[in-house]
C-alpha cells in the first residue's frame, strides 16, 4: 500500500513509519517540524527514516491545502497523527491548536473525500473522555465533559470523521491513545522530564501530589493498532489503544529511577488545569477486532526509553 502518514518526524508518526516500511509499504511522511519543541529531534527521527526504500518525506504544514493535495495523490491509505499535542500547552495557545487540530484536520479529511482515499485512520485521545470517572473508559462512555481544550479538539476530530462519513461514505477509524510513552518521546512528556531531571541532578515536578494514576502504553503496542486500523479499514469505529491497567504515577517514577540508577529530588505540584486523576482503558473492542494485544509494562518499557535517552544525548 502507498499511505501518506501526517506527523511522520512526530513520536508515534516515526514509530509507525518504521514499522509499515518494515512490512514493505511505500509511505509518504508529510511533516512542517513545528517548533512547538526541540525540532533537532525531529530532524534526528526523520534522518532515520529518509533514504529508507519506499519513503518520502515532504516537509509542508497541514494548514496548507495545496501541499496535502500534492502529498495525498496516488495514496491508498492516509493516516492522519499530525497534531499539536499535549493539555498543558493549550491553556496558553488556544488560537493554535484550533488553526491546527481543527482546520488542518479538516484540510486532510475534505482531502480525502476529495480524492476518493480508500480509508482513513487518524489519532483521537483518551483526553475525549474528559471529566469522567467511571473506570475503565469504554468507547461508548460520554465524552462530552470535556476538561481541556486539546480534549475538546480531538472530540470536534471525531465529530468531522462521523459526519464525512455519514455524508460521504469515507471509511474513518479514531483510535484514542492513552498516555504513550517510549524511545524517542517528546521532551514535554513525563517521562522525558523525570528521565531528564534525575540524570542532571535536578528536581522532579510531580503534579497531583504524585496521586495521579494513568494507563501507560508503550509505543510499539500504539504503532501495532495503528497498522491493525489501517489494514482492516473499518467503514467507521473508534477504538481505545492503551494498555488496558493503570499504574500509579510514583510507581512510573520509581520505574524511571531505577533505570537511571540513582533516586530523584522531588518537588509535590497541585494539578494543572486540564488534567484528570486517572486514566485507564477498557480495551476490549480493540482486542476482538483489531488483534490488539498490548504487551509491554512499565517495568520494561521504562529502561527502553532511558537506554535510547542515554545514547542520543550521549550520557
Amino acid at each position: 500500500m502507498k499511505i501518506l502518514l501526517t506527523g511522520a518526524a512526530g513520536f508515534i508518526g516515526f514509530h509507525t513509519a518504521q514499522q509499515l516500511l518494515a512490512r514493505g509499504d511505500e509511505v509518504i511522511g508529510l511533516d512542517n517540524f513545528s517548533p512547538y519543541y526541540d525540532p533537532k529531534l525531529k530532524e534526528a527521527r526523520a534522518a532515520q527514516l529518509e533514504g529508507k526504500n519506499g519513503f518520502q518525506m515532504i516537509r509542508a504544514d497541514i494548514l496548507d491545502r495545496d501541499a496535502v493535495s500534492k502529498a495525498m495523490k496516488g495514496c491508498d491509505r492516509v493516516c492522519h497523527l499530525a497534531a499539536l499535542a499535549g493539555v498543558r500547552y493549550a491553556f496558553d495557545h488556544p488560537d493554535e491548536y484550533i488553526d491546527i487540530n481543527i482546520r488542518g484536520f479538516f484540510n486532510v479529511l475534505d482531502e480525502a473525500r476529495k480524492q476518493e482515499i480508500a480509508g482513513m485512520t487518524y489519532a483521537s485521545s483518551s483526553s475525549v473522555y474528559g471529566g469522567n470517572t467511571k473506570m475503565p473508559l469504554a468507547e461508548t462512555d460520554r465524552t462530552d465533559n470535556q476538561l481541556s481544550l486539546y480534549g475538546m479538539n480531538k472530540k470536534d476530530n471525531e465529530l468531522m470523521a462521523h459526519a464525512y462519513h455519514s455524508l460521504y461514505g469515507l471509511p474513518v477509524t479514531g483510535l484514542r491513545f492513552f498516555t504513550v510513552y517510549g524511545p524517542w518521546g517528546r521532551p514535554d512528556m513525563a517521562l522525558f522530564l523525570f528521565t531528564d531531571a534525575i540524570l542532571h541532578n535536578r528536581t522532579l515536578q510531580i503534579y497531583g501530589q504524585g496521586k495521579m494514576q494513568r494507563d501507560f502504553t508503550f509505543v510499539d503496542d500504539i504503532v501495532s493498532g495503528i497498522v491493525a486500523s489501517i489494514d482492516k479499514n473499518f467503514p467507521e469505529e473508534v477504538f481505545n489503544l492503551g494498555c488496558g491497567r493503570t499504574e500509579e504515577l510514583m510507581d512510573y517514577v520509581a520505574a524511571v529511577e531505577k533505570a537511571c540508577g540513582r533516586e530523584g529530588k522531588k518537588e509535590f505540584l497541585p494539578m494543572q488545569p486540564g488534567d484528570v486523576v486517572r486514566t485507564e482503558a477498557d480495551i476490549a473492542k480493540a482486542k476482538k477486532m483489531l488483534g490488539f494485544d498490548p504487551k509491554t509494562q512499565i517495568k520494561e518499557g521504562v529502561p527502553r526509553f532511558v537506554e535510547w535517552y542515554r545514547k542520543y544525548y550521549g550520557l
